[in-house]
Formats: C-alpha cells, sequence, structure tokens
C-alpha cells in the first residue's frame, strides 16, 4: 500500500521489503501488521517472547538552556521534581485556562530529563508540532525549543526475551522501569535505550539517529533470531495497549476529554503552583468528573467498537465506547469506554454495548484486563 502524502519512516523500505501492510497514522506511513503472521501472532510475540516495532512516528523534541526543565515543569502536568536525571516521565499537555476546552489534553507524552538544563520530550506523531509550538510561543529568554521529528528514529523492543535481544547487541538492559542511559549497540551506533513501552511487558525504546536506523533495525533482527523475535506493527501495539487500559489520545484522551475523566490523575503534580489547565482540573476534581474511563469485557461474540453506545440494565444509555478490539490474550472482545458517573457503575457492573443494534453483553472491569509486567 503506497501512501504518497503520508511521511515516511527511515525504515521505510525494510518494511516494504519485510512484507508490511502500511496504513496512515497520525500523517505516517507506518505498518500495520506484517506478512507471515498478522496482528495475532504479533500480539502473543510480545506477551511470551519478544517483538520489534518501529514507532518512528512519535515526535521528538529538545528543551535547552537555563532552567529549561523547570520551565517545562511550569507547562505540563506531571511533577518533574519526582524525578532525576536519567529518568522518565509520563505527563500531559493540557489546555490552558482562560482557552476553550481548558484542562483538555492536547497530548500526552514522555519527558527525558538530561538535566535541568536538558529536556527531551516525545510527544504523539499528530500533536508534536502543536506541542512543540505551544512550548517555544512560552519559552522563555535563553531556552530553546528544537523540533527534532526528522532526525531521531524510535524503535521498541518489547516482551519478556527483550532483555536477551539487548544484551546480545551490547546494549544495557539492566534499568529501572523509566529511567534511561546513552549506549553504543554493534558496531559505532549510539542509542539511548528507556525501560518503558506501550505493551504492559518488559520492554525497552530506543532513541537513535535516524541515519542510523537501519543499521539498528538489522542488528536487532538479527540478534532475535534466537530469541524468536518477530517484527510487529501497530496493529499489535494497539490491541496489547487495550488489553493494558493504556489511553490513546483521540480516543481516551483529546480536548473533550480531561485525566480527570480518564483516571489519568496520577499523572497530575496536583500540588505543584502552576501547570496548563490547573485550574480547571482543580476544579473538576473537587466537584468529580461528570464522566470516568472503565473497561469493558464482552460476553459474546460481538466486538464493541468506538462509538458504540453503552446501555444500563434498563437500557437506557450511560456512556460510550472510545476503544474496543478483540482481545487475543481472553480471546473475547474488550472495550474501553466514558461512563457517566451518575450512572453508578461499578467493579463487575452488568451492562451492554450496542453492536449495530443488538444490544451485547458486557462486565465493567478496572483495567487492565490482563496482568502487567512492566515493572
Amino acid at each position: 500500500m503506497h501512501l504518497v502524502s503520508a511521511s515516511r519512516s527511515p525504515l521505510h523500505e525494510r518494511h516494504v521489503a519485510a512484507g508490511a501492510k502500511l496504513a496512515d497514522f497520525g500523517g505516517w506511513s507506518m505498518p500495520i501488521e506484517y506478512a507471515g503472521g498478522g496482528v495475532l501472532a504479533e500480539h502473543a510475540a510480545v506477551r511470551e517472547g519478544v517483538g520489534l516495532f518501529d514507532v518512528s512516528h512519535l515526535g521528538t523534541a529538545t528543551v535547552r538552556g537555563p532552567g529549561a526543565a523547570a520551565f517545562v515543569d511550569t507547562c505540563l502536568t506531571n511533577d518533574l521534581g519526582r524525578i532525576g536525571p536519567g529518568q522518565a516521565q509520563y505527563t500531559l499537555c493540557c489546555v490552558p485556562d482562560g482557552e476553550p476546552q481548558a484542562g483538555g489534553v492536547v497530548d500526552d507524552l514522555i519527558v527525558y530529563l538530561h538535566g535541568e538544563d536538558d529536556v527531551l520530550l516525545v510527544p504523539n506523531a499528530a500533536n508534536a508540532a502543536e506541542v512543540i509550538a505551544r512550548l517555544a510561543d512560552a519559552a522563555p529568554a535563553g531556552v530553546t525549543v528544537t523540533d527534532r521529528h526528522a532526525e531521531v528514529a524510535v524503535l521498541a523492543v518489547q516482551g519478556p526475551r527483550s532483555p536477551q535481544v539487548l544484551s546480545l547487541l551490547g546494549l544495557p538492559g539492566e534499568l529501572s522501569y523509566m529511567s534511561f542511559v546513552t549506549g553504543v549497540g554493534g558496531g559505532d551506533t549510539e542509542v539511548t535505550v528507556c525501560r518503558t513501552g506501550y505493551t504492559g511487558e518488559h520492554g525497552y525504546e530506543l532513541l537513535v539517529a535516524a541515519e542510523q536506523a537501519g543499521e539498528l533495525w538489522d542488528q536487532l533482527v538479527a540478534a532475535g533470531q534466537d530469541e524468536g523475535l518477530r517484527l510487529c506493527g501497530l496493529g499489535a501495539r494497539d490491541t496489547l495497549r487495550t488489553e493494558m487500559g493504556y489511553p490513546l489520545h483521540g480516543h481516551e484522551l483529546s480536548r473533550g476529554i480531561t485525566p480527570n475523566q480518564a483516571r489519568s490523575g496520577w499523572a497530575v503534580g496536583w500540588r505543584k503552583p502552576a501547570f496548563w489547565g490547573r485550574e480547571a482540573l482543580l476544579a473538576e476534581r473537587e466537584a468529580g468528573p461528570a464522566r470516568l474511563l472503565w473497561g469493558l469485557r464482552a460476553a459474546g461474540r460481538g466486538i464493541p467498537r468506538p462509538g458504540m453506545a453503552v446501555l444500563d440494565a434498563a437500557g437506557e444509555r450511560v456512556g460510550e465506547v472510545t476503544s474496543g478490539t478483540f482481545s487475543p490474550s481472553l480471546r473475547t472482545g474488550i472495550a474501553l469506554a466514558l461512563l457517566d458517573t451518575g450512572a453508578g457503575v461499578a467493579d463487575g457492573a452488568e451492562l451492554a454495548v450496542d453492536v449495530r443494534g443488538r444490544p451485547q453483553p458486557v462486565t465493567a472491569v478496572r483495567p487492565p484486563f490482563v496482568e502487567s509486567h512492566v515493572r
């Protein structure tokens, strides 16, 4: 599948050679699945062995200069004071107070803290330009925000066998969760290795210069031969993250969906004196959000899909599915949904999803749907 208008990963030709099915994702032509297995096999490889993803559609930007970290901390929700150099942090860029939809989520992203004057941001593809522009507009004199999207590739090695693959390349794998170091792979490829991911399994995300991405990819494929490594696309990444209940921007987080509603308040530094959207979020937190994110596990064969209505026992609409898929691990349909808090939904509640006009029984659950192995 040839996508003329989409940006291409530096690994594009390798994906084509591997028989990848390509599709537009956030304006990038990215692999959805590969020939010879598809989503189910790729999902199983990550849960049971090791999978290799190209996630170079993710943006990268540096914020540098005196007080760069302190500046970022006044903008994004999480508290950078909770971590030190060599650690990464999940955070949110929210709509500032005074703007329409204040407190809504512009993007969720990872911050790599190199030092008080040096921060690396990894936002989502579709939102990277806006996040960078907002920070650049707000930056004080001496602090520079630089878009490095075209300069940096991001690979993800995920699964219980991922440490063995990194070890074969001489890359550091003995890291605590959400910490990172810079090492040298086979040859002289400089790689930043971070103990994180989007699958719920032990894994790593690797940042490398775009011009060296092909060399690193080839090294990982070769090293993974004896570990059963499988190339994985964004289809498996989605089933894996949904089983974990991880939010996807545009589905569980958006300008119209706040961190409070998405159960992402843990990523907000509530005691900080300043961050974008603080007053709106504090007010919503105090009043209680009007809706809340839940997991739904299907009892029948129907698969819940985004936009489908969620119904209570009386057949009344109480919310809407935000993400839905077939769970390869559970062999049934699962979903994430925003449900009205006034409906009094509790863990184990029996509900239904309107699947093409037919009520499909589901049970409300608190994600994750399967056990997490990230720590």
